[in-house]
């Protein structure tokens, strides 16, 4: 049977347009930087932050246009003159803003048919834009805020309104300070942009290659240690590409045949790389998109949340490992071929100055210095580029810059058209009041029971993400669900990490589990075969966000003795938790040991020393009498 290729998303541009689409793609992130270190000022020029965005938003709705077809049928070898005309007009409505930006606090109340169509015009835009990088479901998520905030005085109580004229909804949308060049976009055009052509930059200078060779050479060695391999280059990769899916189909093409060479069957290999990949989302340092906006609607630096974040993202990977680990010695699988793995030694020499460096003034800007992100984004690509020079196959010469900042400008598209609907919803939640509406309707719906709000937030955010990126569903979440719980004394970091980690964990959740279809495909293992594997992989992750918000100790919050021991038998249960979902310690395990194992470890995950004393004692009875189950077999064979 032929293999089935898929037909590519993006439109192949050749001469005139093609300069052009470079042009354009290379603009982007040579803005940012013009922008983030302020060197317009050397020209005489002033430039707020609007009008910055507003020519972010002109260049990548012209891009988007001039790349992504109409549809899956659209010719990807010529562009319509309609394509033209819209890519045209995406530049001019980002223009606009661009230009009368400064003058909005004077103009944003003068309507007029003119300024309605104009917002209507861009609004259209934005929505095409979407549906054709993204599909739908955020296209009829936006039309649905839209509507709500025209035809309000449609709907009962307690979201009855008077609604909002056409022509003041549309013009505010548009020009309004916080709605389309809002917290979201300004977030996508500076700090992601930033980060994204660090990861770019660290790709193209090899820096990627020895991710792999080194998690290869230090643990490849070891049982399990292909899958072990991918769970740290995922991670990697993970935290700084901020995609799931496109960490599954960049890191997934190496890590899952060599874990099925090892004899890891397909759907366990095409598991651990979904939930590998997924997890670099939540893993500090940089972790994915969403969590600098998270920075930015809380109020505080970012480093506050890196830290909050990291115990749980520890946490996550641990389970991980551990079962990679224990479904190894279950089924007696052999370490990857000494033949097969690179020099440690080689490796390090080869690369280590471009993880080293790069990553340490990461951690150095954010953590130490407190700067910003994505000044500190550009420090670390700066020095990773002055250190490539250092030998010869790693230099970045004038094409493969070239390369870099058109890959950036790429890479970013989705992510800003995402942002710039995202800000369309803000906007109508504002305008409207329905957030505090929500608000007061969800803690109705939840009947003033805090746990059960919880339980209502996981399944509002789970079901949200499934569709749509991450930073969309977060941006959502945060702005209608987080505020409910807040207002019923939940920490507002717990609260917004906990909404961050379900949307978060939709790439994993059946049935939109988008991690999860790219890696079963890329590993020829059954889609249903393959979530069930993930889901035991990842329990962690659904059950860490309940403790973060009922125990703070595990965001490093608190008196150092209470973090220590949340901390402690926070570990201990989720160590046992991936004996018991595995069924295998130094033998294949009892059914009764699994569930004592299982529910020991969820009672000390409940916050209370009973819970804990119980819990704890389940625990020990299955190790002591597996360990003397084992030297019982021990002497036994020694006798004989």
């Amino acid at each position: 049977m032929d293999e089935v290729k898929e037909e590519p998303r993006t439109r192949n541009l050749s001469g005139l347009l093609r300069s052009i689409k470079r042009i354009l793609c290379v603009a982007l992130p040579v803005l940012c930087i013009f922008y983030t270190f302020e060197i317009y000022r050397f020209f005489g020029i002033l430039l707020i932050t609007e009008q910055y965005v507003g020519i972010f938003l002109a260049l990548v709705l012209s891009l988007s246009f001039l790349i992504y077809p109409a549809n899956k049928k659209g010719t990807r070898d010529k562009l319509p003159w309609y394509n033209i005309v819209l890519s045209c007009a995406g530049f001019f409505v980002g223009l606009y803003i661009t230009i009368f930006s400064p003058r909005v606090m004077f103009i944003i109340g003068q309507l007029s048919s003119y300024k309605a169509a104009l917002g209507g015009i861009a609004v259209l835009l934005i929505l095409e834009a979407i549906r054709r990088i993204t599909g739908w479901m955020l296209v009829l998520l936006i039309l649905l805020f839209i509507f709500f905030a025209r035809f309000s005085f449609l709907f009962p109580h307690p979201l009855y309104s008077e609604g909002i004229g056409w022509q003041r909804l549309l013009w505010s949308l548009y020009m309004s300070p916080g709605n389309l060049t809002g917290i979201a976009l300004t977030v996508a055009s500076v700090v992601v942009l930033a980060f994204i052509f660090f990861g770019q930059t660290m790709f193209s200078s090899g820096g990627g290659k020895t991710v792999i060779n080194l998690s290869l050479a230090l643990i490849g060695r070891y049982r399990g240690g292909s899958a072990k391999c991918a769970v740290i280059a995922s991670s990697l990769f993970g935290t700084m590409s901020g995609s799931a899916v496109a960490n599954v189909v960049t890191t997934g093409t190496f890590t899952i045949p060599l874990m099925k060479k090892t004899g890891y069957d397909p759907s366990f290999a095409s598991a651990v790389e979904a939930v590998a990949s997924t997890g670099g989302q939540i893993m500090p340092p940089v972790m994915g998109v969403a969590a600098f906006l998270m920075a930015e609607l809380l109020g505080i630096p970012y480093v506050k949340v890196a830290i909050a974040a990291a115990v749980p993202a520890l946490l996550y990977y641990l389970a991980v490992f551990i079962q990679v680990d224990l479904e190894a010695a279950k089924k007696g699988l052999l370490p990857v071929s000494s033949s097969e793995l690179p020099s440690f030694k080689a490796s390090l020499k080869e690369g280590w100055m471009l993880l080293l460096f790069p990553l340490s003034i990461i951690v150095y800007c954010l953590f130490i210095l407190r700067l910003q992100p994505e000044v500190s984004a550009f420090y670390a690509t700066a020095a990773l580029f002055l250190i490539s020079f250092l030998k010869k196959e790693t230099r970045l010469g004038p094409r493969k810059i070239l390369s870099i900042l058109e890959n950036t400008g790429n890479g970013i598209l989705e992510i800003g058209v995402v942002c710039a609907g995202a800000g369309l919803i803000i906007g109508t939640i504002g305008q409207t009041g329905l957030g505090f509406t929500l608000a007061k309707m969800f803690a109705a719906l939840g009947g003033y029971d805090r746990f059960l709000l919880l339980v209502l937030a996981a399944v509002a955010s789970s079901i949200l993400g499934m569709g749509l990126p991450v930073v969309a569903c977060y941006a959502i979440l945060a702005v209608v669900v987080a505020p409910g719980l807040i207002e019923f004394g939940y920490h507002p970091m717990a609260v917004h990490l906990f909404i961050f980690y379900y949307g978060v964990l939709s790439f994993l959740t059946p049935p939109v589990c988008m991690a999860i279809y790219a890696a079963s495909a890329l590993g020829g293992a059954p889609l249903i075969e393959t979530a069930r594997r993930a889901l035991g992989l990842a329990i962690v992750a659904y059950i860490v966000p309940f403790l973060f918000v009922l125990d703070h100790s595990l965001l490093l919050m608190g008196p150092i003795l209470g973090v220590i021991k949340g901390i402690a038998k926070v570990t201990i249960a989720t160590l046992f938790l991936g004996v018991g979902i595995e069924g295998y310690l130094f033998r294949k395990l009892h059914w009764l040991s699994r569930i004592l194992l299982i529910i020991g470890s969820f009672l000390l995950y409940v916050p209370g020393w009973a819970s804990d004393i119980i819990g704890l004692s389940a625990l020990v009875i299955v190790l002591s009498w597996e360990i003397w189950k084992r030297f019982s077999r021990t002497f036994d064979m020694r006798n004989n």
